[in-house]
């Protein structure tokens, strides 16, 4: 675990995010029409003025006075790697996405970053309520499109992400991108899981090591699970659910998005089914997300554009 091809300058980011955290929390409490997308493409400068003005300076300070030497101790110390935009190893993917994390920090094998094909990676996102149906087609996606060599991307959270994660770890790669610290297992029920994620895979984020989560960096983290991701997938989801958000990103990407179908009278079907309506990919198994990947299926497999009534 020892590539820390990270900048100081992108790492400084990293700090910052972790020290502005509840600053950045009751600036969306008191502005919930605020979008923490919108925050994160600002600058250091900017954030730290539109979230914390009266202790900006100081902030800023702090995350200035941080040397390289500080950064290489915090991160053996914690068995964690960091790569950056400007480092070879950084995801190509993530190169595109707008607001993307100037530094992405890790637990587990780095050399996998250069092993992936990330045109051959999947995230597969829902809710963490799932229903058994829900679980079972998690943990058959992340097992099958795993022992296909797609690396399986998802969240580690309960329901769908934890299932999805519990598959591919059984048949190869798979990726957590945590709401916090990479080397805190997150939520603490899944410790186990965590570590065997980071055997066969990786867990990353864009925060540093011993960072806590806070509510805004859930969804924070859905930009980057969208960017990995030649496609993602939702297999459970309320009506505005927070899996829809990472779909919404993954489709203003340009990657292609799918859902499972699921019964009209489940409620977390409802996110799904309507994802579906809007030309989605339909996924009734992996070899639906295999044609989509390997360019086998084109537009077939999506549902049909909604209809204006016309005959």
């Amino acid at each position: 675990m020892a590539h820390i091809g990270a900048c100081p300058k992108c790492l400084r980011r990293s700090w910052l995010l972790s020290l502005a955290a509840p600053y950045i929390e009751k600036t969306l409490v008191n502005d919930p029409g605020r979008s923490i997308f919108d925050l994160l493409r600002l600058g250091n400068e900017a954030l730290v003025e539109r979230v914390a003005p009266n202790v900006a300076e100081s902030l800023l300070a702090r995350v200035e006075a941080l040397a390289e030497p500080y950064f290489a101790e915090a991160l053996r110390a914690a068995e964690c790697w960091a790569t950056c935009r400007h480092d070879p190893f950084y995801p190509e993917s993530l190169h595109e996405a707008a607001g993307s994390p100037g530094a992405l920090i890790g637990f587990g094998d780095p050399a996998h970053l250069v092993a992936f094909d990330w045109s051959q990676t999947a995230t597969v996102v829902g809710a963490r309520r799932a229903t058994t149906y829900g679980r079972e087609m998690a943990r058959a996606l992340g097992a099958d499109l795993a022992a296909a060599d797609v690396t399986v991307v998802s969240g580690l959270d309960f329901g769908i992400d934890s299932c999805v994660h519990r598959g591919a770890v059984e048949a190869g790669r798979t990726i957590a991108v945590l709401p916090c610290g990479p080397d805190l297992a997150y939520p603490a029920a899944h410790r186990g899981l965590w570590r065997r994620i980071a055997e066969c895979g990786l867990v990353v984020s864009e925060l540093p090591p011993g960072a806590a989560p806070w509510r805004w960096t859930t969804p924070a983290r859905s930009r980057i699970m969208a960017a990995l991701a030649g496609m993602t997938v939702v297999v459970e989801a309320d009506e505005g659910s927070g899996s829809l958000v990472t779909a919404e990103l993954a489709r203003s990407l340009g990657n292609e998005v799918g859902a499972v179908p699921g019964p009209a009278t489940s409620r977390r079907s409802v996110g799904t089914n309507a994802l579906l309506v809007t030309r989605a990919h339909v996924v009734r198994g992996a070899d639906d997300v295999l044609g989509v990947l390997r360019g086998e299926r084109g537009g077939e497999g999506r549902t049909a554009a909604p209809s204006d009534g016309r005959r």
